[in-house]
């Protein structure tokens, strides 16, 4: 006598899920190899995903993709401690049509992704060790802090023009700003009403708070560059002229390890030092620098780069060569890429760089 099952069972079934994450709320598709299911919206919690998964497909294989963003790896980690085959996607990866595009929603997000999962087409990004991520926090602290003193400074001189109030002689230059006689003599500015002066001190009170975190900071920098996962790898990295602690730091902590990039190319691509590029039948053209980079860190080698003509005569020679046929923002950009290929050297092979010496 044939007996009726009610029990389920998705073994060796691949069960797809992409996720569009949310602050308050997660949009979730769910597919099979064949089919799509359903999407449905649920608390931004992967316990909650893994428990529905569970109850719903037991035995089956699960896969899981979101886009990279605000809320971090955090959901990544523990969809994988939970047995849950987790992948992070760049956003710009993910095949869009110009239809998604125009009408972005949730749930049309969460179905592209689900699509590119059981496709193959998604990619994932690299993920970092907490260690690393934590590391992160504190050297890119430290740039806000620069931005919001910067901006604190840019405030306290247009309150200055805004006034009429002129520099004195003694400060004309800039290199003499914001040093403690500068200070002082802001701090002993007047104004007719009371009230525009309790605002210039306030600023000047928030610009010497700004200025003591940075200070915090840096120390903090420079005690963690002297502990064991980072001192070697410093002094290799600022061997090359142009890398400073700071630098090195940033470059350690972005990165992780050399051995994510198998090729120089693969590192340029990853930090946005190559061209756009616009080929179709006998036409190539090859446009700017591309708009798809790491932020930071091409702005860490372009400015590295200004200070490494300077300093080292074999790049001070190639500059000035490049200089002769193109322009020199477009000239940084391949001195930028020289550099990025020493720093790839040094950490590749272990050993310092030497500087050359023309003859």
């Amino acid at each position: 006598m044939q007996i009726q099952s009610n029990e389920l069972d998705f073994k060796g079934q691949n069960i797809y899920v992409g996720l569009d994450v949310h602050k308050n709320q997660w949009k979730a598709t769910i597919m099979l190899d064949d089919l799509a299911l359903k999407t449905f919206s649920q608390p931004p919690d992967p316990d909650t995903l893994h428990k529905y998964l569970r109850t719903n497909f037991p035995g089956g294989n699960y896969y899981t993709a979101y886009e990279a963003g605000f809320c971090g790896f955090w959901p990544h980690k523990r969809l994988e401690e939970l047995g849950i085959h987790s992948m992070v996607v760049n956003p710009a990866d993910i095949p869009t049509t110009d239809k998604e595009k125009r009408q972005k929603e949730d749930k049309r997000d969460s179905r592209k992704i689900a699509k590119g999962l059981r496709s193959g087409d998604l990619r994932a990004i690299y993920v970092p060790s907490d260690k690393t991520l934590e590391d992160r926090l504190l050297l890119r602290t430290r740039f806000t802090l620069v931005k919001d003193l910067n901006r604190n400074k840019n405030r306290i001189k247009s309150l200055l023009h805004f006034y009429g109030i002129k520099l004195p002689e003694r400060f004309s230059s800039p290199q003499s700003h914001w040093s403690k006689s500068f200070m002082t003599w802001l701090e002993s500015i007047e104004f007719k009403e009371e009230s525009a002066a309790k605002s210039l001190s306030l600023r000047i009170n928030q610009c010497k708070q700004l200025r003591q975190g940075l200070l915090e900071i840096t120390r903090e920098i420079r005690k963690l560059s002297k502990t064991e996962a980072y001192w070697k790898r410093v002094k290799l990295l600022t061997s090359i002229k142009g890398i400073g602690l700071i630098n090195a730091m940033v470059i350690l902590t972005e990165l992780e390890t050399i051995a994510r990039f198998k090729k120089l190319d693969g590192l340029c691509a990853y930090i946005g030092l190559i061209p756009t590029t616009n080929s179709t039948g006998n036409n190539e053209n090859t446009g700017d620098i591309t708009p798809r980079r790491h932020r930071l860190l091409r702005t860490l080698l372009v400015e590295a780069s200004w200070v490494a003509i300077r300093n080292d005569p074999a790049l001070t020679m190639c500059y000035a060569n490049l200089t002769k046929r193109m322009e020199p923002n477009k000239a940084i950009i391949r001195i930028a890429k020289k550099l990025l290929n020493r720093i790839r050297y040094v950490l590749k092979n272990e050993k310092e760089y030497t500087l050359a010496t023309l003859r």
